[in-house]
């Protein structure tokens, strides 16, 4: 009998930690940002069915101008949209897991120009957006309701010239994003060939200070674009929009060491090309990119689980032109690419052993997509 109860009580820890863990949902909404200078009007969302890879329609919002980036809230209610315009705005939105109603609340200026990234963090309590043209961070803070206020701070690296006359004249963010415990938020400046890095402390007014060191830089011209954590958050994978390359980082409290540089380009390859998204499969297995212009197509690279490092596995079409992003279904299963080019949408199968794509089939006419979400459909 004390043999039976022994090892009941050192099981016991195991099925609660079974119970507590929540099952992944056999649904989710898609929500899709888009530029409306095209067919598009606004924020759609459809339903994602895991099991089979396929897209219900189910709303849409019209009037939103330009929402080419944004973010859903931990707790699922809110939706955060920038609005890409010369005088930037940021727009907040209640959203409804159920039915995909997406309900206008209000919007503030970015505080400058052409607002292309934004980051929540998860007390929902501060938004942090990347203005691209004008070179700015711009922290707004949140309110309970779920509106945003006005912008309170603004961070700016000082006026450098990249060797790339055309599109480094002075600074551009491209991505703000807080680190994985949430003390530091990193941005990623086109311009100036950096990765700013800056102090956080919630519930301040200026809530952002410079780290020490306060940036790292990359080989002049490669265009920091995106950035994404491995799974155990001890590296950094860095896409460079310019480069086509992805620099890999070991990281650790807000200080960055590079260690490898891989290219998104097949040998040889001399047409135009333009990184774009970086996102790392739910396992952390893999870690897949998306080139536009002349290449249009997803790579894929194994990931080191020890080191970090990228090892290529393959590249596939994304069958359509300038792939802005794509997303990776919760389950690991499926991808979806947004071809912003040919106002279409693709869904791609993850083999799990070896993180290659096959196409499914599945296609979506939808104009100019941008930005995809994945969220719980409740």
């Amino acid at each position: 009998m004390k043999k039976v109860l022994l090892i009941a009580a050192l099981l016991s820890p195991l099925f609660n930690f079974a119970q507590d863990k929540k099952p992944i949902p056999k649904t989710f909404d898609l929500v899709v940002g888009t530029y409306t200078t095209g067919s598009s009007k606004g924020i759609m969302v459809y339903r994602f069915y895991t099991q089979s890879g396929k897209l219900a329609y189910l709303s849409q919002i019209d009037g939103v101008t330009n929402p080419s980036y944004l973010q859903v809230s931990k707790n699922n209610k809110f939706i955060y949209a920038v609005n890409e315009l010369p005088k930037g705005e940021v727009s907040a939105f209640s959203f409804d897991a159920k039915t995909g109603k997406i309900d206008f609340i209000n919007k503030q200026s970015s505080l400058g120009a052409d607002p292309c990234y934004i980051a929540v963090d998860k007390a929902q309590k501060t938004a942090f957006v990347a203005n691209y043209s004008s070179g700015q961070v711009t922290v707004l803070p949140i309110n309970k309701d779920g509106s945003l206020g006005n912008g309170t701070e603004t961070i700016r690296n000082a006026d450098g010239l990249g060797p790339n006359k055309e599109r480094q004249e002075g600074p551009h963010a491209h991505m703000s994003i807080l680190s994985p415990d949430e003390k530091f938020l990193f941005y990623n400046d086109l311009g100036t060939d950096r990765v700013n890095i800056y102090r956080f402390k919630s519930g301040k007014e200026s809530p952002l200070s410079p780290a020490n060191p306060s940036f790292i830089s990359v080989k002049p011209g490669e265009g920091p674009r995106h950035l994404e954590y491995s799974l155990d958050r001890k590296h950094v994978f860095l896409a460079t929009e310019m480069g086509s390359n992805v620099f890999v980082f070991d990281y650790d409290g807000g200080k960055f060491k590079q260690k490898q540089v891989i290219s998104l380009l097949p040998d040889g390859f001399t047409g135009k090309t333009a990184a774009a998204a970086i996102h790392l499969s739910p396992d952390g297995k893999f870690l897949y990119v998306s080139n536009r212009l002349e290449t249009n197509e997803i790579i894929c690279f194994a990931v080191n689980q020890e080191t970090g490092e990228l090892a290529f596995v393959s590249r596939q079409s994304t069958f359509g032109k300038n792939p802005r992003d794509f997303a990776i279904d919760p389950t690991g299963k499926f991808l979806v690419v947004a071809n912003q080019g040919s106002d279409n949408m693709f869904v791609f199968k993850i083999d799990p052993n070896t993180g290659k794509l096959t196409q499914t089939g599945i296609k979506l006419d939808i104009g100019n997509p941008v930005c995809l979400k994945f969220t719980p459909a409740e």
